[in-house]
């Protein structure tokens, strides 16, 4: 039986860092007062009041360790000018990878500095505050664990984690080069790309992934399939990999005859490398420690062994890092842990009855990770994979091989890049299987199926996962129910479910629910749609237009080349012909034409000219012809170049008017006085910046809002949509409606939502 004392003091450092997170001050307060009262009663029933007792010290510690945490960060220097907003000069030193990103206006860079000395409104602080910087692409070359100095505007943070937001002026300063072991670091991370520099796309990016978690230039759609897949933790770094290293690595130690003590040497080497590798970000320290636990699992009397380290690495990552228990990733690592430990073993049994046991060991483990993930993975994403156990169990073989040489191939080709380049090529084969492994399981008609993030859903898929894990191993002792048991998920996966009532009968517009951006598919006819805008995710708009039963697109356009327009642009081509790709003029930003562009071949939308697409009807109102093709990289520009599409299917007028700014809008009012629809895509997801009168004007007696829930930019405003609904206008929200489809069957125009 596995030992549950130290798990359950886990949760209670887990509920002491959420509480004094949430609850306040009072927490560690009451903690406390519970241990004394507890300490009071401890005479009688010893053994249960120790548990309990140091249940409650532990989350009185947690607590008050997150409460001075946070205080401290609240309370520094860099706070209090962040709270003003001053102009400040900071010295520290670089602890992320600097990270390219696209922001509203252009490109960012994206990195973290644990500041040592802040200089603001006539005032030098020391310190010690974490920062995380936003500043231009010259940030780029800031190597981690340098000193540098830079300079900007302090803002505040949302994160618990960090003490401000500087916005950075001009490049950093490096005033102390990295120390030599975050040089050796860097030299292997850059051996590594170099070794499998001349494979593939997908094998160059996903090597490196593997071995060290860099996954700079992956392609979006290819990520996407893995998370469909169940396959992300590849992506990152995990206690799997340390796992994979550290054992490795000790294989190597007892071939050159290394025993006792030695070998706990060799491993913890192996970790301090591991983590000096892949970075010593909070996530990489969890992934570390996590692997740790797995190590210890593998010795004698592992389980119990396993759950004890379990509970201990949570409880002493809580008091290092207690921002950990708010982190998905966290409790995504510790629940895989917790279902290896707990619940594979049982199920291992169950089915080693009928099966041998490796291949029932080799069924249980990633099934049972999976299951104690599930809630997790769906509050996350808002979906269920359903063929994770199965990518997972046929990537498995490839993924110990890809690692080892990967990392191998980075350290020979560090003197020998021939040597490197033939260990990079043979771990590019292995990650090749797991890359068709990734794609197929994704192409699969129900690799997922959507399932809501609210309370009551994820209660539900909470309550269902744990009678799974009970029932689990009773259904899987017999051969007739184990065999019954994947037969049923075998059909669930490849036999799509219908969807009852969608989509409605005369549908001819249909508003995508993609988050935050836009996706619109017109009805072409049978199985044929024009889609305009591809929204953020390539899952969603793929997952819409699967729906739709849409298998041709015979134009796609694409608005403009923002990321939440563009960036789903590979889930309309997965699997499904398309014909002509536009877009507007304006070839801004560059990183989304880049994007579309390893895609496609866009041309641009032509003005003016009415043109037939199957039943539907379209013509170009904007951008005009004489409009620039390059642009400062203002994000307002990018808007104001969208391409304004005047549609009309079955006598049905609608406009769809991209991210058209206040300018922009002015501009076609004048351009095309008197104009008037039935349905309005409302401009720019409902933003508050509009030609109010313009708007007004068109006559809609449908305004479709596409907006993401719960985003930060404030989108739609109440002073947009109130001055459409008192005309009359019916107002629909994707964040709200879900995917909302505008009908004519005979009876006039309505709507319909899923």
């Amino acid at each position: 039986m596995p030992d549950l004392r130290m798990p359950l003091l886990a949760v209670a450092a887990w509920a002491g860092a959420l509480g004094a997170r949430w609850g306040g001050w009072w927490v560690p307060g009451l903690a406390i007062g519970v241990a004394l009262v507890l300490a009071a009663a401890g005479a009688r029933r010893e053994d249960r009041l120790r548990t309990a007792l140091g249940a409650a010290l532990v989350l009185a510690a947690v607590a008050a360790v997150t409460t001075l945490r946070t205080e401290q960060l609240e309370r520094s220097p860099v706070a209090g000018l962040a709270a003003e907003g001053a102009a400040v000069q900071l010295v520290g030193t670089v602890s992320s990878d600097p990270r390219r990103t696209e922001g509203r206006y252009g490109p960012v860079v994206v990195v973290r500095l644990d500041v040592t000395e802040v200089t603001g409104r006539g005032a030098t602080y020391a310190l010690s505050s974490p920062v995380l910087v936003l500043a231009d692409p010259a940030w780029e070359s800031a190597r981690l664990g340098a000193t540098v100095a830079a300079s900007g505007r302090l803002s505040p943070s949302d994160g618990d984690d960090l003490g401000a937001v500087l916005s950075a002026r001009g490049p950093p300063e490096e005033l102390a080069a990295p120390d030599v072991w975050w040089r050796g670091a860097a030299a292997v991370r850059a051996s590594v790309r170099a070794s499998v520099e001349h494979r593939p796309d997908a094998q160059r990016a996903l090597v490196p992934a593997l071995v060290d978690g860099d996954d700079t230039g992956l392609d979006p759609a290819l990520a996407d399939d893995f998370r469909t897949a169940g396959l992300t933790h590849l992506l990152a770094v995990s206690g799997t990999n340390l796992t994979l290293v550290v054992g490795f690595l000790l294989i190597l130690a007892r071939w050159c005859r290394v025993r006792g003590r030695w070998l706990y040497v060799v491993g913890a080497a192996g970790i301090v490398g591991f983590v000096l590798l892949a970075r010593t970000e909070p996530s990489v320290l969890r992934a570390a420690v996590m692997g740790t636990v797995a190590l210890f699992a593998m010795g004698t009397d592992g389980r119990r062994r396993g759950t004890r380290a379990l509970g201990v690495a949570v409880v002493v990552l809580l008091l290092v890092q207690p921002g950990l228990a708010a982190s998905a990733g966290f409790a995504l690592s510790v629940l895989a842990t917790a279902g290896i430990l707990l619940l594979a073993p049982g199920w291992r049994d169950a089915m080693a009855r009928w099966l041998p046991r490796w291949a029932a060991e080799a069924i249980a483990i990633p099934a049972a990770a999976q299951l104690a993930c599930t809630p997790v993975v769906a509050a996350i994403s808002g979906q269920v994979s359903l063929v994770a156990v199965a990518a997972n169990l046929a990537a498995a073989p490839a993924v110990a091989p890809a690692t080892v040489l990967g990392l191998t191939g980075g350290l020979v080709g560090l003197v020998w890049p021939g040597g490197g380049r033939l260990l990079g090529t043979l771990a590019g084969w292995c990650v090749a299987w797991i890359v068709a492994v990734a794609t197929r399981c994704a192409d699969l008609p129900t690799a997922a199926i959507g399932w809501g993030t609210s309370a009551a859903a994820l209660a539900v898929l909470t309550v269902v996962v744990v009678v799974i894990a009970g029932v689990g191993p009773y259904l899987l002792r017999r051969p007739a129910t184990g065999l019954a048991c994947c037969a049923v998920l075998v059909v669930g996966v490849l036999v799509r479910p219908p969807t009852p009532g969608w989509p409605p009968d005369g549908w001819l517009l249909v508003a995508c629910d993609v988050g935050q951006g836009d996706a619109l598919v017109l009805n072409a006819g049978a199985h044929a749609a024009v889609v305009v805008d591809a929204g953020p995710d390539p899952a969603a708009v793929d997952a819409c237009l699967d729906r739709l039963e849409i298998t041709t697109v015979p134009l796609l356009v694409l608005t403009h080349f923002h990321a939440d327009h563009v960036d789903g642009t590979a889930g309309v081509l997965d699997g499904r012909t398309v014909g002509t790709v536009e877009s507007t003029r304006l070839q801004d930003p560059p990183a989304g034409v880049a994007r579309v562009e390893a895609l496609a071949d866009p041309a641009p939308a032509p003005y003016g000219s009415v043109r037939q697409v199957g039943q539907v009807s379209l013509q170009a109102l904007w951008p005009p012809p004489d409009s620039p093709t390059t642009g400062p990289g203002d994000g307002s520009t990018a808007n104001d170049a969208s391409v304004v599409l005047l549609v009309e299917v079955q006598g049905v007028r609608i406009l769809l008017t991209g991210d058209l700014e206040p300018a922009g809008q002015a501009a076609l009012a004048r351009a095309y006085p008197g104009l008037s629809v039935d349905v309005l895509k409302v401009p720019h997801h409902g933003s508050r910046y509009q030609d109010q009168d313009w708007l007004l004007s068109l006559g809609a007696r449908i305004a479709l809002v596409s907006v993401g829930e719960d985003n930060d930019y404030g989108h739609p405003a109440a002073s947009t949509l109130e001055p459409l609904e008192d005309t009359g206008a019916r107002v629909l929200r994707t964040d709200l409606d879900g995917d909302v489809a505008v009908i004519e069957d005979g009876d006039g125009l309505s709507v319909g939502t899923r």
